[in-house]
């Protein structure tokens, strides 16, 4: 069973983050000044109760959303005041998404779901192609390559999903509810591809989740209340996952 991969300098760091919603008597103060640092080769839970902010803080972590006030660095860099060509940028090149309802296209292969963020980012087919088969290996996939979302289960469609966002090497694989559709049996083998991705493949993970089922194979658990941090627990008995 490998180990942990080291978990290595800060990646994300935020601070002072507030989020408001609408103007006047109608605002809403989504976050209160949020101060959080992710480091690098880390899997970190958020979680806390609808309302607490932690959706708002993933979208900003995702570069979905700007901030009202506050700093947001990534990788040493300032991302609040980028323009939101720049953003995108940073989202092709940096971050992979997650999300619960998987996002696949209906009509297209599992490869040619893989492909997409290659095709966005103008790589030659061949090139795109031999990369979407290597991500769709590493989720077990490969010989369904040519299976549309409607002949795969819940559970391969969410692999789908992951080789996805894995395809583009990102530093961040930010996964939203990504359990939350799925049976308990295939909940346990998608955390385990996100654990083994983490501990084998260096990527940091981030998740959203209700369940404390899932957020217990995250190595650092966030939870909010109000707009605001709670606490901050690192957990010292994470599942152990098949090599």
């Amino acid at each position: 069973m490998p180990s942990d991969i080291a978990i290595g300098d800060t990646l994300i760091s935020l601070r002072g983050i507030t989020k408001v919603f609408g103007e006047g008597a109608t605002a809403f103060a989504a976050l209160k000044g949020v101060d959080i640092d992710i480091q690098r080769g880390d899997f970190v839970a958020v979680m806390g109760p609808s309302g607490s902010g932690k959706s708002t803080t993933m979208n900003i972590l995702g570069c979905l959303d700007v901030p009202t006030e506050g700093q947001f660095l990534f990788r040493g860099h300032h991302v609040e005041n980028l323009e939101r060509d720049q953003r995108a940028l940073l989202r092709r090149r940096y971050l992979g998404f997650v999300f619960q309802g998987f996002n696949l296209l209906a009509r297209t292969t599992a490869l040619e779901n893989v492909e997409l963020p290659l095709v966005y980012r103008g790589e030659e087919k061949a090139a795109r192609r031999a990369a979407a088969m290597a991500a769709l290996d590493k989720v077990g996939l490969a010989d369904w390559w040519d299976h549309t979302p409607a002949e795969l289960s819940g559970g391969q469609q969410q692999r789908v999903a992951i080789a996805r966002a894995i395809v583009t090497s990102p530093d961040v694989l930010l996964a939203d509810e990504p359990t939350g559709n799925l049976d308990t049996e295939r909940s346990i083998e998608i955390m385990e591809l996100l654990t083994d991705l983490n501990r084998n493949a260096g990527i940091t993970v981030l998740m959203v989740t209700h369940e404390s089922e899932m957020a217990a194979f995250a190595h650092t658990i966030i939870h909010f209340r109000d707009g605001l941090v709670e606490k901050i627990t690192e957990n010292a008995k994470r599942p152990e996952v098949k090599a």
